[in-house]
Formats: C-alpha cells, structure tokens, sequence
C-alpha cells in the first residue's frame, strides 16, 4: 500500500492520526505501518456508533440436547455414518491455538505448556494422540488447520516442528494466523501502541473462518473436498476431535452444525448455554442466565438450561460461506489498552480505556439454520486448562488425563 492509498483509507474513516509520526519512522517500520492499516477493517469502527444495538438478545427459550442413552443406542449407525465421511476425506479439524500460557505462569504459548509429570507431556501433544485415535479408526488421515496469533506463530510452528508433529503427516498440517482487529478509544478512535504500530487484538474465536479464508486456506478445503470443519480450542487437553460419533449424528439429524455439550455441574457453572434465541439455536453466556433461567425444569424435572458448550464444534462449509457473504455480528469489549499519549508516551491503564471488537462462535451458530447439541461424558472429554491450580487447572487436568489412563 502506498503513503497515498492509505491516507484515503484513513480520511474516509475518520483515523488521519494514525500517521501521525510516518515521518520519524524508519523505511522498515514505513513499510510495516502501511501494510498493517491495508490488513486492518475499518469498517467495523462504525459499529460503535450504535453499539446499544448490537447488545440486545432476543427471547431465550430452552433447547434439547441428543443425550446419552439416545447417542448410546445409535452409537454404531452414527459411528459408521461418521467414518464413512472421514474416509471420504469430508472432515477437517480446525484448532484455535492463538493464546499464550500465561495465566499458567508460561511465556510459550499455550500449547506448548507440559502437563506431564515423570516425562513431557504438551498439550498439543495430547489433541494430536487425541485425533490420531481416529485416523487410526478410520485408516485415513484428517487435515488439521492450526490457526494461531500474531504473538504465537513463531514459537508455535518451530515448536511442532522441532517435535515432527508428535508423529501426524506434516502434509496434513496447515498453519494460518487469526485476522486482528483494531483497538480504538470510547470516541473510535484507532489507538497507537508505538508510533509505527497500531493497538490491535484478535478478532474473536468466531473470527476462525475469515482468518482461513484470508490466509488463501478455503482453496485448499475446496480441493480436498473438506465438508465439515471441526472447530475446537487448545485448552480441552481431553476432547475428541473429528469424532466419528458425533460427525455421523450431526450428518443423520440432517443438521448444518453440531456442539458438543456436558451437563453443568452447578445451575451457575460459568460456561455458556444451548439455547434457543428468537427460536433459531444460539448461545446463552452464563453471565446472561437471570436466576430464574438457571432454576428452570424441563418435563423431565431436568435443568431446562443443562447442557453446556465446551467449544468443540462442527461446522457445514457450505452453510459458513453462505453466512461470511453477510456481515458477522460484532461484540464490543470494553478493555485495557495500552496507548501512547498525546506526547508520543506509552501508557499502560490501570482502568478500562478503550473497545476491542471480536466476533464469537456463538453468532456464528445463532446464523446457522439447525444445530445438534451433542452430549458427551464429562470426565471423558472435558478437561480444560485455564489456570494453574484449582477448578479447571493444570491440576484438575492432570487428574481427568489420568483417569482416562494417559500416562503422565
């Protein structure tokens, strides 16, 4: 992009400033600076002039969950369904791996964090021996999309590399970085974090199909003739990815996304909830649950808001792109955003100063026509990694890994 170009594109959006110190930067940082406000949408930056909008949830009403004794007694036919679309070559994986391990105390990113005990045991590893069950089920290998972050792409390729994939085929691997969004003040305005720099943060885990798409990644799902994406996160050290099971049971119930959900351990669990909003299947976030929801019974005497979502998802390609030619709903997240002030000072507050845009997965169910919530046994596929010690520690993992007779 020249100089030129990318004093229009600012102009029309209202973010002249961001050049403002082009002429103390070096050639490098010119180039780089350019090149970042070409990649950056700015058209999103007009979403925050009707934000009030853009929060408001429409009626929420419960939505069933295919359960157990249902999975287990169609457990061979979904199975088999399932295989068939695997050896096809019709499932991909697509792993959201653009987060650090630092709340583990980690400066690697997270996937890199070793939760063995008497020998290494990564997390990446363990969603690779995790998949590499069902490409040994199924005979046939499965593309794995590893999307990462700006922060992480180094560390996390050379990491995977210098390991040979934990032994899945390098030919089946695919790394993209996830799109960023710009950070901007309460007035829209593009913050700076160094003078050659704009103040960015990634778009969203429901920003995962774009970012494939603009990595030149789609053309490849095109000729491998790659049907469903399973989309899941890198902290579930136990969940089973291109299950055969669940592929085959979202197949057969002729639906365009499949989540797969465990039943909440408390009415206030803080995971989100399938849902039924304005009567087409979205996401509830525990935030969002009014006391009487939480407390709500079903016919059966059941929790009628039970199943939570454990961000493991399969998504019908064709119904995706059919969504991406409309515009995703945003989220504005009031934030702390590091900044230079008005003297060229970086600036890091002790207060929310600012909105970060993302897109989440949620809407991107929410857009979708059928959705299957899925039940799976909690001690056997859900064990995520967010803190160090406690619920949902490295600690609890350690302990569910073991039950599952992983050696540690």
């Amino acid at each position: 992009m020249t100089l030129e170009r990318a004093q229009e594109k600012l102009a029309k959006y209202g973010q002249e400033h961001v050049l403002k110190y082009y002429d103390e930067l070096s050639e490098d940082d010119k180039r780089s600076l350019l090149a970042q406000i070409e990649a950056t949408d700015m058209s999103m930056l007009e979403a925050c002039l009707h934000k009030e909008e853009l929060a408001k949830k429409g009626a929420i009403t419960p939505l069933s969950a295919m359960q157990l004794d249902e999975i287990n007694a169609n457990r061979e036919s979904f199975t088999r369904t399932g295989l068939e679309a695997i050896r096809a070559g019709e499932v991909g994986a697509v792993l959201l791996a653009g987060g650090m391990g630092t709340r583990l105390g980690s400066e690697d990113p997270k996937g890199m964090y070793n939760v063995g005990v008497t020998k290494p045991l990564y997390i990446f590893e363990c969603l690779i021996n995790n998949l590499m069950d069902v490409v040994k089920q199924a005979d046939a290998w499965i593309h794995l999309f590893i999307m990462t972050s700006d922060k992480n792409h180094d560390a996390t390729v050379a990491f995977l590399r210098e390991k040979n994939y934990f032994g899945y085929r390098s030919e089946y691997i695919h790394f993209f970085k996830q799109e960023m969004a710009a950070a901007i003040d309460y007035n829209g305005k593009i913050y700076l974090e160094e003078k050659g720099k704009l103040s960015t943060s990634p778009n969203g885990n429901g920003g995962w199909f774009i970012s494939l798409q603009k990595n030149g990644l789609l053309e490849l799902v095109h000729d491998e003739g790659i049907q469903w994406l399973n989309v899941f996160a890198v902290d579930n050290v136990l969940q089973r990815i291109a299950d055969p099971c669940f592929v085959g049971a979202t197949i057969k119930k002729d639906c365009v996304v499949g989540a797969k959900v465990v039943k909440k351990n408390a009415p206030d669990e803080k995971v989100g909830v399938m849902c039924l909003e304005d009567g087409r299947p979205s996401i509830v976030e525990y935030y969002e649950l009014t006391e009487e929801m939480m407390n709500a019974r079903d016919e059966k005497g059941d929790y009628a808001y039970y199943f939570g979502v454990i961000l493991n998802y399969l998504f019908k390609v064709a119904d995706l792109e059919q969504m991406m030619a409309s515009n995703m709903p945003l989220h504005i997240v009031e934030k702390k955003i590091p900044y230079l002030d008005q003297e060229g000072r970086p600036v890091k507050p002790e207060a929310p100063n600012g909105y970060k845009l993302e897109n989440l997965v949620l809407d991107m169910i929410h857009q979708l026509d059928s959705c299957l919530p899925f039940e799976v046994e909690r001690e056997r596929e859900f064990a995520p990694i967010k803190n160090a010690t406690g619920v949902d520690s490295v600690e609890s993992a350690r302990i569910l890994l073991e039950k599952n007779g992983v050696e540690l």
